[in-house]
Formats: C-alpha cells, sequence, structure tokens
C-alpha cells in the first residue's frame, strides 16, 4: 500500500482541456492526512464543504499524487446504485431487437418461396440462422458497460468487456496507472436516493458484485481502490453510511486575516506572476461582499471558486481584453468584481428582483 507522500503546500498541477480554466490545488495539511487514514482504514472518504471549495479537485489531485487512475461518476437524482458498478444499455438492446425483427434487413421471408419444392427447407434455414444470430447479438451481457468501481475492483476485467463492446477505457490525461490502484470519486451524492450510497457500501464491503446478465461475479484484485465522495449537504445522508466513511471536512477561515491569506495563496499557485497587491485587493472584496452574505442569509456564499473566476478575469482583460484599454488592473477589478461576487438578487441595490 503506497500512501501520499508530500509535504503541506505541494502544488499539484492538474491537466487542462481545451474548455477548462487552469486546474491547480495547493495541498493541505488535513486533506493529506485525511486521504493517508482513508487508505490505511480502507474506508471511503466523505469531503463535506461548501460549492467550489475544491472537493473534487481534492479526490483528482491525489488521484495524480498518488500515481493512480481517476475514475468519476457524477451523481443526480436519477442515479441508482447499479451505475456506480455497471450500465445496461437498455436502449440499445431495443434497438438491435427491432432491426432482427425487421427480417427485410437479412432477405428473410415467411412468404411463400419462388420454388415450392425449395420453400419450407430454405425459409426455415434462414429463419433458423437469423434466431441464432439474434440470440448471439442480443444477449444481455452485450449491452452490460463497465462504470467506475467495475474499472476500479479489476482493470483488466473492464478493459476486456469494454473491447468487447467497442468502447474506450477512461482517459488518463494526468497518466494514472491501473497497476498503483485506481481512485474512485463519486461526486455530489447528496443529489441521489439514499439506495445509492448504501449500494456504494455494499459493493465496497463484498468486494464483489455480479453486473446483469453475468454468471461470474467482478472481484475487486490487486490495490484496493480509494472512494472520494463528495457532498453539497442538499439531503442528510444515511447514518449507516456515514458511520463506514471517514470524514473530511474543509471550510474556509471565518477570521478576516486567515482567509485573505489563503485566497491569495491559492490565487499565487494558480497565476504566478501575478500582482499581489491585485490578489490581495480582489481577496479583500471576496471577504466583504461574503460577509455581507453571510449577514443576510444569501446563499451560495461567494468563496474560492468565485475568487478565482475574478482573478482570471482581471489578469485576462488587463492582458487583451476589449474595454480594457487605459485601464488599470485595479480599476478593472473594481468594474468585473460585482459580476463575479454578487449573485444574489437582493446582493444588487437599486435594482428591483422582480423587473418591476
Amino acid at each position: 500500500m503506497s500512501y501520499l507522500d508530500a509535504q503541506p503546500g505541494t502544488i499539484v498541477r492538474l491537466t487542462r482541456s481545451a474548455t477548462v480554466p487552469e486546474q491547480v490545488h495547493v495541498l493541505a495539511a488535513e486533506e493529506i492526512d485525511a486521504i493517508n487514514a482513508a487508505l490505511a482504514a480502507r474506508r471511503p472518504l466523505l469531503v463535506r464543504g461548501e460549492p467550489g471549495i475544491g472537493k473534487s479537485q481534492l479526490a483528482r489531485a491525489a488521484a495524480k499524487a498518488l500515481g493512480r487512475v481517476f475514475l468519476s461518476q457524477v451523481v443526480d437524482s436519477r442515479t441508482e446504485s447499479r451505475d456506480l458498478l455497471w450500465h445496461f444499455d437498455a436502449v440499445a438492446r431495443l434497438a438491435d431487437a427491432q432491426l432482427f425483427g425487421a427480417l427485410g434487413a437479412f432477405g428473410v421471408r415467411r412468404a411463400p418461396h419462388p420454388d415450392p419444392g425449395q420453400a419450407a427447407d430454405a425459409c426455415t434455414a434462414d429463419w433458423a440462422a437469423l434466431e441464432a444470430a439474434a440470440r448471439v447479438r442480443l444477449a444481455v451481457s452485450r449491452y452490460v458497460q463497465p462504470r467506475a468501481l467495475w474499472w476500479a475492483f479489476d482493470w483488466n476485467s473492464a478493459l476486456a468487456q469494454a473491447g468487447a463492446l467497442g468502447i474506450e477505457s477512461p482517459p488518463q490525461p494526468d497518466g494514472g496507472d491501473p497497476r498503483q490502484g485506481a481512485l474512485v470519486l463519486i461526486d455530489e451524492i447528496d443529489k441521489a436516493e439514499s439506495d445509492v450510497p448504501n449500494g456504494l457500501l455494499e459493493a465496497l464491503g463484498a468486494g464483489s458484485f455480479t453486473p446483469f446478465g453475468r454468471q461470474t461475479p467482478v472481484t475487486a484484485v490487486g490495490e484496493p481502490p480509494l472512494v472520494v465522495i463528495t457532498t453539497n449537504e442538499e439531503r442528510t445522508l444515511p447514518d449507516a453510511f456515514l458511520r463506514r466513511c471517514l470524514v473530511l471536512h474543509l471550510r474556509l477561515p471565518r477570521e478576516r486575516e486567515p482567509l485573505i491569506a489563503q485566497l491569495v495563496g491559492r490565487a499565487a499557485a494558480h497565476f504566478p506572476g501575478a500582482d499581489p497587491e491585485i490578489l490581495r485587493r480582489a481577496a479583500g472584496l471576496l471577504v466583504e461582499d461574503r460577509e455581507t452574505a453571510r449577514r443576510e442569509h444569501w446563499l451560495p456564499l461567494p468563496g474560492q471558486a468565485e475568487y478565482l473566476d475574478l482573478v482570471r478575469a482581471v489578469l485576462a482583460l488587463a492582458g487583451a481584453g476589449p474595454g480594457a484599454a487605459g485601464l488599470t488592473a485595479a480599476e478593472i477589478l473594481d468594474q468585473v468584481a460585482g459580476f463575479v461576487l454578487r449573485k444574489h438578487p437582493e446582493a444588487v441595490a437599486g435594482v428591483d428582483p422582480e423587473g418591476t
């Protein structure tokens, strides 16, 4: 078992795509300790905290730092527990069944054969061949796609199943190696019904599950997967589920100066070379709006994600943005801060939220 060997403040830079801003995670001491504790206890790690604080990014950063493959499943209100393990493509199977039913596609007819002497034998042979082909092609196992926990339990088994279906293995832009194990992110589990966390625990506890249409179970082999679960607290999680998880609470500091210092540190990691004064001024604006939102009970509170968005916008506009000619970075900051930080209708003074 390998553990997360990193010092607090270690910067993990994740591979970005063309449509996603820079992704950088600064590992905190409590995050390193929680990841290692979950690895040692072989329990899922539930990460709690307000939106935008970096819960999901922590999972991917930990996967990269550990050299593990990263697998993720975003949960919504329609997610079922089996969706974390496998997915049965009923729509594709129905389409194929209809295709086989349209016998004209195969030149097979129940109508009389032009040569009466050959009609029975020819039609019977063609029909039997079609039925045999349909039984093979419509086998349930051919429509079962491996999902996150299948890949995490047995990468080679999932790879064989995916290959039979003509689908690719999950991409690993950060270079994860299946031989080092897997880290599975179950994102926003609070959006699902209680059977999802309960089903997750059942599969992890048993170390195996049997997908639809298969006779042999998928069994965990090699390094046990590390499962990281996030919640935005939209729904209470079952007590039995919480008891079987380690829990990491991610919080922004309540006091002004520690919060500003943390935000500036995060921005400096994201935007090396940025003017520290601009970073600090942007952090001050966020703290003021955050305090106002908390006092007025406006949710969600502006947080780390909004702060990074604000800094990113200011730096881009100061560099080559339209309408920024002749403006200093500080002036641009004042110009755009309201769009980024004040998202509640009542946060904009003088604007009627009803539009009347």
